[in-house]
């Protein structure tokens, strides 16, 4: 069970060729714990270009490219669409402009700032230890993840959709995707790094979570997928803070 749903997340959250097949699916759906899970597996292959040999500029590239071709621009479109109704102020408009096909100027601002975020934290981590890049980078994704366990378990669907079928994790689910989440809080101790990284992770899929009750009436997939970018960005320059700090 635990192999498929590990199979299923990645299969969902990466453009890994594993995962694609019904049963995983539904593996993945019932298990919480396999968010974080694929948490690791990603971060760990988003951490390979940060450690070449190569000048910072260049490790920088690399990582973006990295980024999206493990994980796709799925996760980004969220994003956008997400950027495009946080600038509509008339509530009963923003679901109707996220299922627009117009790119709007939220949707570029949002995408654009997320990029460079993600560039200038690359630009950051390649001057650190690398287990500190390891554990920074491992524990960002680890957090984006076990936010959208987060959001599966206490999130309310905002429609029927892909986020709906994802919102009905159980709770007791969600606490052991916490503990499977540990490890990676403990990496790089006795330096704080993976403990100021996941929580800024989490903080921020919180954030993103009541925004999108208050502003949107519940969880969609588009939600899910602005959590998991800017929590992903948002946890690399803290985790890259707090490594200065200490």
């Amino acid at each position: 069970m635990v192999v498929a749903a590990l199979r299923g997340a990645l299969g969902f959250l990466s453009r890994l060729p594993v995962g694609h097949d019904q049963g995983a699916w539904d593996a993945f759906r019932r298990t919480a714990a396999a968010f974080p899970l694929a948490g690791y597996v990603i971060g760990a292959l988003l951490a390979i270009p940060l450690v070449l040999p190569f000048p910072a500029s260049v490790d920088a590239a690399l990582f973006l490219v990295t980024v999206y071709g493990v994980t796709g621009i799925n996760h980004i479109d969220g994003l956008a669409d997400l950027g495009d109704a946080a600038v509509v102020h008339d509530p009963e408009n923003r679901r109707a402009v996220m299922k627009d096909t117009e790119v709007g100027v939220g949707a570029l601002l949002a995408v654009t700032l997320v990029i460079a975020g993600l560039g200038l934290a690359a630009v950051g981590l390649v001057t650190l230890p690398l287990e500190t890049v390891i554990a920074i980078v491992v524990g960002a994704e680890v957090s984006a993840k076990l936010g959208m366990a987060g959001l599966a378990a206490f999130g309310t669907a905002a429609h029927e959709g892909l986020g709906s079928q994802l919102v009905d994790q159980t709770r007791r689910g969600f606490a052991v995707a916490v503990v499977v989440s540990i490890p990676a809080a403990a990496l790089s101790w006795p330096v704080p790094v993976g403990i100021g990284t996941m929580g800024a992770g989490l903080l921020t899929t919180a954030i993103v979570g009541w925004w999108a009750r208050s502003w949107l009436g519940g969880i969609s997939g588009d939600v899910f997928g602005a959590a998991n970018e800017l929590s992903r960005v948002v946890a690399l320059h803290v985790g890259v803070v707090v490594w200065t700090l200490f």
